[in-house]
């Protein structure tokens, strides 16, 4: 870690004199490999995660080469601005931080590694990941991508290990800003160490997210969009919509949908093209599933389909009648379960979509686009969804506000969480003075 860290400080200096066009240059010629490989990735990827290829086909890797494309065409349009005083004036530089720490998430790890890396770089930074040790492939592969691309020695730089190596990585001096992909506990641990150092940071971590279906909203949509927020990737997303607030009147139209879309899931062998369910990351967490599916059944919440399953499969999970004070509706389970609860009108579906201390995600279904925009604008949520759900496009800001993290992923927002700016005021005249 230490010799990480002491190659990205000696890299980044020459790196951020480039340019930022020629900096853009490599990551893009990075997206591009990334792109003429996509085949091969794929499969990288499913064999670090256990996630279905047809899922690691079309989100992981291809959403990682969107952010270095993204970031590459941002590069040369970052300025600072220019600030009219009368007779002088001011202006202002936006500059690299130095060297950044990225830690990252086992759930997708590649798309991860290349949200943090392609702001950092493209701002002239230099960077030291370490991905999580369940997933230790994706990160060093793209190293290698970038390195074929022309990033200089040092600039990107891959640990791997556990906490330990993580938290010599926050604490190392020459950090100057620290971003994590996690949990909720896990950033307050990394928040106080980078604290002690007055580090930057940005904190994308865990959720328990509402879904809120209106009675007037598109049935089969809002299902679909209920699936892609609890069981896509096997529910292990920390955005995922996992307490799902239906209207009273379609709760069980609602519910019988569901079912049948669920009991046609194809669980499998994740290499398998027609598989659309695969494992869990590990014993430990199927574990954790599973004590929440039964905490949900002791508490007496009704099983609408799915269980506990078998070894490292767990299916498509539903509760229905619940209540807001259980386990399976408090709690990020980051696993297949949905907890369904009904409710009878707009105030009351948004006072219990609040009644959180996570708020990273939220959508809402309803063919009243007035009502759809009146209750986001309610919900404390820092990504949200209206007839949609768990799309996260470069274009658009991702992170979360109260205890989900602070920060912003992608978009030209990221830019200003891997930047600083410097005021400089110029006189143009004569220097007075009362003494």
């Amino acid at each position: 870690m230490a010799a990480a860290c002491a190659a990205a400080t000696d890299a980044q200096p020459a790196w951020a004199a480039l340019a930022p066009v020629d900096r853009g240059r490599i990551l893009a010629r990075a997206a591009a490999i990334i792109r003429d490989r996509a085949d091969e990735l794929a499969r990288l990827e499913t064999l670090d995660t256990g996630k279905p290829i047809q899922e690691t086909s079309v989100a992981d890797w291809p959403s990682g080469a969107d952010a270095l494309e993204f970031f590459a065409g941002l590069a040369a349009s970052v300025t600072g601005h220019h600030i009219p005083l009368g007779r002088d004036f001011a202006y202002t530089i936006r500059e690299p931080l130095g060297v950044c720490a990225g830690i990252g998430a086992w759930n997708y790890p590649s798309q991860i590694a290349c949200w943090k890396a392609a702001p950092a770089l493209v701002m002239g930074n230099a960077m030291v990941f370490k991905p999580s040790e369940e997933t230790p492939l994706g990160a060093l592969k793209l190293a290698e991508i970038l390195t074929e691309a022309g990033l200089p020695p040092g600039v990107f730089n891959v640990v791997q290990g556990r906490g330990a190596v993580g938290a010599a990585l926050i604490n190392d001096p020459r950090v100057a800003k620290v971003s994590l992909t996690g949990s909720v506990p896990t950033g307050r641990r990394v928040y106080a160490a980078a604290a002690e150092g007055m580090r930057h940071v940005t904190m994308e971590l865990g959720g328990k997210s509402p879904l809120i279906v209106f009675d007037d909203a598109s049935l089969d949509d809002a299902v679909s969009a209920a699936i892609l927020a609890n069981f896509y990737s096997s529910g292990q997303i920390c955005s995922n919509g996992t307490r799902v607030f239906v209207q009273r009147g379609i709760a069980d139209a609602f519910l019988t949908r569901l079912a049948e879309r669920c009991a046609e899931v194809r669980m499998g062998n994740p290499l398998d093209p027609d598989t659309q369910h695969g494992p869990i990351i590990n014993v430990a967490q199927a574990e954790k599933i599973r004590a929440a599916i039964a905490a949900g059944q002791a508490e007496g919440a009704r099983l609408v389909c799915g269980g506990p399953g078998e070894g490292p499969f767990i299916p498509p999970t539903v509760f229905a009648d619940a209540t807001d004070g259980m386990i399976i509706a408090r709690e990020e389970i980051f696993g297949p379960v949905m907890t369904v609860l009904t409710f009878d009108d707009e105030a009351e579906a948004i006072t219990r979509a609040n009644a959180t201390a996570f708020g990273l995600a939220a959508g809402v279904f309803t063919a009243d686009l007035t009502r759809a925009h009146r209750v986001i604008a309610a919900l404390e949520a820092g990504t949200c969804w209206i007839n949609a759900y768990n799309l996260t496009p470069v274009q658009m800001p991702f992170g979360g506000v109260k205890a989900s993290g602070l920060g912003r992923e992608n978009s030209a927002a990221a830019i200003e969480h891997y930047s600083q700016l410097k005021s400089v005021y110029v006189g143009m005249g004569p220097v007075e003075s009362p003494y």
